[in-house]
């Protein structure tokens, strides 16, 4: 979640001094973590016995950065403890530069620094070898944001004020506030990845939920405690969470709820009562090096009720017409779960593809994912069925390009009831994106997605327009069981201006939300990307579209404004099909 801090004092970019010489971002920072204590690369370190573990940490706001200096006073920079129990390498032992790139991913992972770099430098012996870590904190006291803009109206707003690294210890507190085109929300979150100093992990968030004149409307939260596989060698894994949701559920269509076309005259609102109630426990084994088989099974129940609001003016014909043809299905089921995961333990670092300046990695090679469930009939009211979710993608690197092709399916069998023996939650989803070498400093980045529906027991609609895929058109201007989607960018080199980094696009985006006959919209358009490597990882998004064969929205509606690239909007479908 980007922060707005940099908003706040970029204004102090032209009073400062250029950073000196043309290193990269990165690259400039490794070679003041060598200064410090005079160390030197080591060349050949494989196999040679380390000797020592040490860590360089610089602050948020360093001597080239072109911020005042003033504002490490306000930030408590990582605790070295934090940094080494990342290690995965043992002194005394050979160094391996597989656990030295492993130990760099998770301390990247943890969310908490800009810069990572793990590199080998010359130990006092002869056959000896030290390794040593180059961190840069992110600003941890922050006010996140994550939002959606098209033209003047705000699709969603969600405001964190957050400590993410609160003393130097790896824990996040926050309060939440969301923003949506019907409500707001209220909450706190606390995460601790390493509870206790244990391996163990503890999240849990809750929020109150309020319609816009301020009365309640519902809440929702979720608690999860896991020992997660945070190596390539830990052995198991388990997982514990409970999720509720209680609240109204309003299907907008620009700025107004979307009215339903009512079979026999007028229109129904697309409002209904949502109740969700879940637990589940999941505990998994871990084989294989190179490549990994994780499997393992687990426990469930959840109930699910949806309905028209009681204080709705609908009559019973129109209720039931809403809840027989649009509504999700309402459910309660207990079940057992079954989950297999095969996948290649190698990953590429790249730069310049999401992010600028910043390393960035990247898992190759084949990852498959396998869920089952089966849900027996225990209570009278209880669903029985079983059901399976499968999802596959391969990733390959070819010199400074990138290709990765995902693809996921469900389906559920019905056992028990009038429903016996017939099939439902028919879907799949596949989605190819392309990332090329540099092109004059920049690269060209390809999606081509397919998402495809039937007899959905969910009733997913989606909704696309605006800054979600189609830039330049009316926001969720089309509408359907199934989508189709194309987003063709030029993603120049960036412009780096005292460490801010910012970049130009231009882009084609093709695409349409439908049911039978797919009827595609074009759009051209250029956009800007700013990112703030002291503070975020990825960066803002501002793009201005052109709709070449629909309608049109006004200038002004034809912008949109969000954080990170247009390829994080994609169907959570493809890494969770259950």
């Amino acid at each position: 979640m980007p922060s707005v801090w940099p908003a706040l004092i970029a204004a102090s970019l032209l009073m400062a001094d250029p950073p000196v010489g043309g290193e990269g971002y990165e690259d400039e920072l490794v070679r003041w973590g060598l200064e410090q204590h005079g160390w030197t690369l080591e060349p050949e370190p494989e196999g040679k016995r380390l000797e020592s573990v040490e860590v360089a940490s610089e602050d948020v706001v360093a001597p080239s950065d072109p911020y005042p200096s003033l504002l490490n006073v306000f930030h408590v920079r990582t605790r070295e403890q934090v940094i080494r129990r990342e290690v995965l390498l043992t002194p005394g032992e050979a160094y391996s530069p597989t656990l030295a790139l492993e130990t760099a991913r998770n301390l990247r992972r943890l969310g908490i620094f800009a810069v990572v770099r793990v590199v080998p430098v010359r130990g006092h012996a002869p056959d000896g070898v030290s390794l040593l870590i180059i961190t840069k904190d992110l600003w941890s006291l922050r006010l996140n944001q994550d939002f959606q803009l098209v033209g003047a109206l705000v699709q969603s707003l969600r405001l964190q004020a957050t400590e993410q690294n609160f003393l130097g210890l790896n824990k996040k507190v926050a309060l939440d506030f969301q923003l949506r085109r019907d409500s707001l929300s209220l909450g706190q979150t606390y995460v601790d990845p390493r509870l206790g100093g244990s391996r163990w992990s503890l999240t849990e968030s809750a929020a109150v939920i309020l319609a816009r004149s301020g009365r309640p409307e519902g809440s929702r939260g979720s608690v999860l405690l896991s020992r997660p596989l945070y190596s390539l060698g830990t052995p198991w894994s388990f997982q514990a969470q409970v999720v509720w949701r209680v609240q109204p559920v309003r299907v907008f269509r620009g700025a107004d709820v979307w009215q339903l076309p009512y079979p026999e005259g007028g229109t129904v609102p697309y409002i209904y009562d949502a109740r969700e109630v879940s637990g589940s426990t999941l505990y998994l084994r871990s084989w294989g090096s190179r490549f990994k088989l994780d499997a393992g099974g687990g426990l469930g129940a959840y109930h699910r009720r949806y309905g028209a609001p009681a204080d709705a003016d609908l009559d019973e014909a129109r209720r039931a017409w809403l809840r027989d043809t649009l509504l999700p299905r309402s459910e309660d089921a207990t079940y057992v779960l079954a989950y297999a995961r095969v996948w290649e333990t190698r990953y590429e670092v790249m730069r310049d593809v999401d992010s600028y300046a910043l390393s960035e990695d990247f898992q190759v090679g084949p990852y498959v994912t396998a869920t089952a469930r089966y849900a027996p009939a225990l209570l009278a009211s209880s669903s029985s069925f079983a059901e399976v979710g499968v999802t596959a993608r391969y990733r390959v690197r070819l010199g400074d390009a990138l290709t990765s092709v995902t693809t996921a399916a469900s389906i559920r069998r019905w056992l028990g009831g009038e429903a016996r023996g017939e099939w439902a939650n028919r879907r799949w989803a596949t989605e190819v994106q392309q990332v090329s070498p540099k092109v004059l400093g920049g690269r060209f980045v390809a999606r081509a997605l397919l998402d495809v529906n039937r007899d959905d027991l969910n009733e997913r609609v989606l909704l696309l327009g605006g800054g979600n895929g189609l830039r330049g058109a009316s926001p969720e201007a089309y509408s359907g069981k199934r989508m189709a989607l194309l987003n063709l960018e030029y993603r120049t080199r960036p412009l780096v201006l005292y460490t801010v980094h910012l970049g130009g696009v231009l882009f084609y985006d093709a695409g349409t939300a439908f049911d039978e006959a797919p009827s595609v919209v074009h759009t051209v358009g250029l956009g800007v990307r700013l990112l703030f490597p002291q503070f975020n990882t990825f960066p803002f998004r501002l793009d201005f579209g052109y709709v070449l064969n629909g309608e049109r929205p006004p200038v002004g509606g034809r912008f949109s404004f969000s954080g990170g690239q247009v390829t994080e909007f994609r169907p959570s479908f493809l890494d969770s099909p259950l």
